[in-house]
C-alpha cells in the first residue's frame, strides 16, 4: 500500500519482516515511515493480485504516526479513572478510521478528549481507483488529514497503517498503543461490492470475519479489559414479519421459554459476514470474558460533523455511486444534477436511518458506558424509519423549494429483497443512555442539497445507475480499464 501514502512522506524500507513502532513528531516538514518488505498473505493482497503473478511488494507494517508525545487535554467524556482516583484520557483505537464513519468518529472522539489511534490499510481508497469511482467531495490523504487536525486543535491522532488480517501487524499495534476500547469499522461495508463477483465475495468474507477474529484474539492476548465496540448492521435481521428486537428475543416453544439471539436473515455476502462476526463475538464473550457492544447500524446519511466542517482538509468522503452510495445521499446528488431519483422496484423497502452526527454520538455513548466483562450487548443504532418511496418524496419536496425539477423513476431492482414488507425495529437502548437524535428535518435536507449542488461538477453520471446484480453475480474480477 506504499503507493497510497502522501507524497510528502519519505519511505525507509527494510528487508526484514520486523515492523518499527517508534512514534515521531509530525510537526516537522518531512517524516519517515518504516516499512517491511514481505509477501502479503492477506485477503487484500489476494484480491488485487487476481490477474497477476504473485510478486514481492512493499507493504506498510505497524507504523505509528503521532503529532505529539503529549496527551490531549482531559475531559469528563474521554477520561478513565485509575486506582488512585485520578483520571487519564481513555485510549481508543479506531480500526477503519480513514473511512466514512471511521474518520468522523476519530475526530469526534479526539475532540472529546480521548487519545485516539487510527488503524487502516487504506483499502477503501483503492476500491475507488479499481472501480473508477470517486467521492463527491475531494478528500485529503490520511497523513494530511491528521496534520491538519493537529494544527487546528493541538490534538494528536496516532496512525498505524496495515492490515488487521495480518495478526503480526495487529499484535504490534495493540502492544504499542494499549487501547482501553477498540471501535471496529475496519470491514468491507458494501453489499453491492460483495456481490460483484466471486473474488470480491471471498474477499469480503475473509477480510471481515478473519479481521474481526484477529481483533478478538488481540484483545484476549494483550488487553483483556479492552471494550470492543463493533459496527454491525441492521441488515443482519432482514425484514421479518414480526417486530425486530435489539439483539435478543424471548420466545416460548412447546411450553418452555428462553431468551435467544434474534434470528438472522442476511441478504448479501456482506451482511452474512456481519452475522458471522456477531456469532464469533458472542462466543468469545462467553468463553473468554470479553466485553463487547455490537452496534447494529442503520443506513447513514449526511457528510458534516462539527469536526469535519472545521477545514476543507478534514472533509469526509461522500459516496453517491451504485456500489457504495447510500439511498438518501444518492438521491440528493441525483436531484442536484437533474438525474431522476432511482427507486429500486416498488420502493417499499423500509430501513432504519441516522445522521452521521448520530453515528459518532452513539459510538461515544457506547464507549462511555462499557459492557461488563463477558457481556455481549446489542444496540440497534438508528433514529428513524423510512421507505425508499418516502425518502424520494422528501427529496422531491426539498428540491422544489430550491427550484430543482426533481423527477423519480422506478428501475429494476438489482437486489433480491422484499419490496413491500412489515418493518418495526426497536431502538431504545441508546436513547436511554443519552442519545440526542438529529432527525431528518426540512432544514437538514436543504443543507444536504445545497452541499451536493456545491460539488455537482464532480459528479460522474455514469456511476449513478446500479451496475451490480444479485442474480447475475460474476466469477471473474471486474475492474475498470484505462
Amino acid at each position: 500500500m506504499a503507493q497510497l501514502l502522501s507524497s510528502s512522506c519519505s519511505l525507509t524500507t527494510s528487508s526484514s519482516n520486523k515492523a518499527y513502532l517508534k512514534p515521531f513528531n509530525q510537526c516537522s516538514t518531512a517524516f519517515s515511515i518504516s516499512v517491511a518488505c514481505k509477501t502479503s498473505r492477506s485477503p487484500f493482497r489476494r484480491l488485487f493480485s487476481h490477474d497477476q503473478k504473485p510478486k514481492r511488494r512493499t507493504v506498510v507494517r505497524a507504523t505509528a504516526i503521532s503529532t505529539s508525545q503529549e496527551a490531549p487535554s482531559q475531559t469528563s467524556s474521554g477520561s478513565l479513572e485509575n486506582s488512585g482516583g485520578s483520571s487519564k484520557p481513555q485510549r481508543v483505537m479506531v480500526i477503519g478510521g480513514d473511512g466514512y464513519c471511521g474518520w468522523a468518529t476519530s475526530l469526534h472522539l479526539s475532540n472529546m478528549g480521548y487519545e485516539v489511534a487510527i488503524v487502516d490499510n487504506l483499502v477503501r481508497r483503492h476500491f475507488d481507483h479499481q472501480l473508477g469511482l470517486d467521492s463527491l467531495t475531494p478528500i485529503s490523504s490520511i497523513h494530511n488529514r491528521i496534520r491538519c487536525w493537529k494544527s487546528l486543535t493541538g490534538k494528536s491522532i496516532e496512525l498505524y497503517i496495515g492490515d488487521i488480517c495480518d495478526f503480526g501487524f495487529l499484535s504490534e499495534a495493540f502492544q504499542s498503543f494499549e487501547p482501553d476500547a477498540v471501535v471496529h469499522f475496519g470491514e468491507q461495508r458494501s453489499a453491492p461490492y460483495s456481490m460483484i463477483d466471486r473474488s470480491r465475495a471471498v474477499f469480503t468474507q475473509q477480510n471481515n470475519v478473519i479481521g474481526t477474529l484477529n481483533v478478538l484474539f488481540a484483545i484476549k492476548e494483550f488487553r483483556e479489559q479492552c471494550h470492543l465496540v463493533k459496527l454491525g448492521t441492521m441488515g443482519e435481521y432482514g425484514t421479518p414479519n414480526i417486530d425486530i428486537e435489539e439483539g435478543y428475543i424471548t420466545i416460548t416453544h412447546n411450553g418452555r421459554t428462553d431468551t435467544l439471539p434474534y434470528p438472522k436473515q442476511a441478504s448479501s455476502f456482506y451482511h452474512l459476514s456481519k452475522v458471522h462476526d456477531s456469532h464469533n463475538i458472542a462466543f468469545t464473550c462467553k468463553a473468554w470474558g470479553i466485553r463487547a457492544t455490537d452496534l447494529n447500524q442503520g443506513v447513514v446519511y449526511g457528510v458534516k460533523t462539527p469536526e469535519t466542517e472545521m477545514h476543507e482538509e478534514l472533509h469526509n468522503r461522500f459516496d453517491y455511486d451504485g456500489v457504495f452510495g447510500t439511498a438518501l445521499n444518492r438521491f440528493c446528488v441525483q436531484a442536484a444534477v437533474g438525474h431522476p431519483l432511482t427507486v429500486y422496484g416498488k420502493g417499499g423497502q423500509t430501513r432504519g436511518y441516522l445522521d452521521i452526527r448520530d453515528t459518532v454520538q452513539c459510538v461515544e455513548i457506547a464507549i462511555a458506558n462499557p459492557a461488563k466483562p463477558g457481556e455481549f450487548r446489542v444496540f440497534n443504532q438508528f433514529t428513524e424509519q423510512f421507505s425508499v418511496n418516502e425518502l424520494a418524496a422528501l427529496v422531491t419536496k426539498a428540491g422544489k423549494k430550491l427550484g430543482l425539477d426533481v423527477q423519480t423513476v422506478s428501475v429494476p431492482n438489482p437486489r433480491v429483497e422484499a419490496e413491500e414488507h412489515y418493518y418495526n425495529a426497536k431502538h431504545t437502548k441508546l436513547i436511554e443512555l443519552g442519545l440526542k437524535p438529529h432527525l431528518l428535518s426540512d432544514s437538514l435536507l436543504d443543507s444536504l442539497l445545497h452541499f451536493t449542488i456545491k460539488y455537482k461538477d464532480r459528479v460522474d453520471t455514469k456511476q449513478i445507475m446500479p451496475s451490480v446484480s444479485w442474480k447475475k453475480i460474476g466469477v471473474k474480477t471486474k475492474t475498470v480499464t484505462a
